[in-house]
């Protein structure tokens, strides 16, 4: 079995469901008392995030750089960056490190074309909506994206910032996300990407007409096949 280096803390509640999730399809693959080879490096989430909203996303770049090079020191055989939004800046982990980089928008774009979709609805931070470095990922694969429009883009971003990141599960905000995927479900998703890995714990196993594609999961699985590879 391989080494999964998981570089977490963006926020700690997604990196613990990473580590949970890896750990238990280890266990279902190979049986018995099996556990995943783990190095983990979490980092203080509040100096990451207050690098995003000053815009200073080479400072972040540099300094999750550094924490992917102390991974591969560390025994990893390949990286894991445990949240949606920094992809933002892989490249800085790709181009500082010898080991392989998982992408979780290339884990994403396979599993949703497995199921022949091409229409994909887009939930995440604004940074993973209304910015290039994600969707354009997935265009390239043959996608075509749609997001929310601005005020339900703002509705999504403040929940995942003021609630889901502190582990806090509103009613009331979950309604409100309902409402997002409906919309978006209306608007001609054929399906809906949960892109930022803490709205799982507020959609759980909600059920609606298109599938939902939770990145945490499918991003988990693709470092556990890596890892049994």
């Amino acid at each position: 079995m391989k080494t999964i280096g998981l570089l977490g803390g963006m926020s700690w509640e997604s990196t613990d469901l990473y580590y949970q999730q890896i750990n238990k399809m280890v266990q279902m693959k190979l049986g018995k008392l099996h556990s995943a080879k783990v190095v983990l490096i979490s980092v203080d989430f509040s100096e990451i995030e207050e690098l995003q909203h000053k815009g200073l996303w080479d400072e972040a770049g540099l300094y999750l750089k550094d924490k992917a090079i102390q991974l591969e020191k560390g025994g990893a055989d390949g990286i894991v960056l445990c949240t949606n939004t920094m992809h933002k800046v892989a490249s800085y982990i790709e181009n500082s490190t010898t080991i392989p980089f998982i992408h979780i928008a290339d884990a994403t774009a396979t599993e949703i074309l497995s199921q022949n979709i091409k229409k994909i609805g887009l939930l995440g931070t604004a940074f993973t909506m209304e910015q290039d470095f994600y969707k354009s990922r997935l265009e390239e694969k043959g996608l075509e994206v749609i997001t929310p429009n601005e005020t339900n883009r703002k509705v999504v971003h403040d929940i995942i910032y003021n609630e889901l990141c502190l582990g806090v599960i509103n009613n009331e905000s979950q309604k409100k996300y309902i409402n997002v995927i409906e919309d978006l479900i209306s608007s001609g998703a054929e399906g809906v990407i949960l892109g930022c890995t803490e709205i799982c714990m507020l959609i759980g196993d909600i059920k609606f007409s298109v599938p939902l594609f939770d990145t945490t999961s499918i991003h988990a699985k693709a470092a556990v096949d890596f890892v049994l590879s």
